[in-house]
């Protein structure tokens, strides 16, 4: 059953000493209960470089304390009456990095179907704020609540670590790919070799584009890439003329490093007339200034892209199932969240670190 009241525990950040292991495990005070939400027994918890942003308040002051990770998978444990989604107590479930949206009839992104946009009442899984006021509050602890529209039924095909990264991460990438139209006939480049840049390179491979390049500072992580299922790797610091030789090449670039420094005039080179450059890495500074004929001269767009909503989420985890996308992962016991989230700030995950409730699963 679920926890029935209104204090749960969780790895908390006091201050933004947090992002460098400093969070503290204690009680907090989840949402107001509604009877259209639902009540997770959190069993496993994806770390996200969104938690580290905000724990050391890297987007903007944070709302101390805070409770992050929104790549939460558990069991339901509470389902209120007016609950949507068939969602029933037992079920396996998950929440992404959304929890809810204003969903007014006049909002034009809601009543679209991109509540991910929504400009009247979006609510973030941590750091955020409900429309009654209360605050939000994530998923490095053991129980998370919150309305149902937002809640994932995880498929059966899917193990509840390989999931979990996939409800930010994975939908991350997915989404710009899907949007941009990437499928058969296209050619692609996922820039970064990370947590999120992984997930990219197997959407669109999944997704039967033509070719696949990783983009990368260095060779280091070519042998992952291509067993990801790349076909080709560029390493933009040990190839001084990887942009000329590459010009021109590439429909669809999808851009997941958050580096102020990063090349961004020589990946626009890499797009073919009308080609499509989206940003979805988010930099604490400015990305890099370039020349407008960058875009100009070959007709090409640059934009950004935000998560996704709900039923982008369940088509992709159908797509995980049917083409066998598998995250690459590595466990860690959430007891040791603080070592776990000084080694994501190190780099040492490969390719995502997954919070595992020991006691809960």
């Amino acid at each position: 059953m679920g926890s029935q009241e209104n204090k749960f525990q969780g790895w908390m950040g006091l201050d933004p000493s947090g992002a460098k292991g400093n969070l503290v495990f204690q009680e907090f005070q989840p949402k107001q209960w509604a009877e259209t939400d639902v009540e997770i027994k959190i069993t496993h918890c994806g770390i996200c470089g969104s938690d580290l942003h905000t724990l050391r308040s890297g987007w903007g002051e944070t709302l101390y304390p805070c409770c992050v990770g929104h790549e939460i998978v558990g069991t339901a444990v509470r389902v209120g009456s007016k609950a949507e989604g068939g969602i029933k107590i037992g079920d396996r479930v998950g929440v992404g990095a959304q929890c809810d949206s204003c969903m007014k009839a006049d909002c034009y992104e809601c009543s679209n179907g991109h509540v991910s946009y929504c400009q009247n009442g979006l609510t973030g899984t941590y750091n955020s704020k409900f429309a009654n006021g209360d605050k939000s509050y994530g998923g490095y602890g053991d129980f998370w609540r919150g309305p149902s529209q937002f809640v994932i039924k995880i498929p059966d095909g899917l193990s509840s670590e390989v999931a979990a990264p996939m409800l930010c991460g994975g939908v991350t990438t997915y989404s710009p790919l899907v949007d941009n139209g990437a499928g058969p006939g296209k050619k692609v480049g996922i820039v970064g070799i990370g947590g999120l840049g992984h997930f990219g390179v197997m959407f669109a491979k999944a997704l039967g584009c033509d070719k696949v390049v990783a983009i990368s500072r260095t060779s280091a992580k070519k042998e992952d890439a291509l067993k990801m299922g790349a076909d080709e790797f560029i390493a933009t610091d040990e190839d001084k003329d990887w942009a000329t030789k590459n010009a021109t090449s590439l429909d669809l670039i999808v851009s997941t490093v958050s580096s102020p420094k990063m090349p961004l005039a020589r990946y626009l080179q890499l797009l073919r007339p009308f080609g499509n450059f989206i940003q979805v890495g988010a930099p604490e500074d400015s990305i890099p200034a370039f020349n407008a004929f960058a875009l100009i001269a070959k007709g090409v767009k640059m934009g950004g892209s935000a998560i996704g909503a709900p039923n982008t989420i369940r088509e992709m985890l159908a797509l995980a199932v049917k083409k066998n996308v598998k995250t690459w992962y590595q466990e860690r016991p959430m007891k040791e969240a603080n070592q776990a989230v000084i080694d994501m700030d190190k780099g040492n995950a490969r390719y995502r670190y997954v919070l595992v409730n020991e006691a809960q699963k």
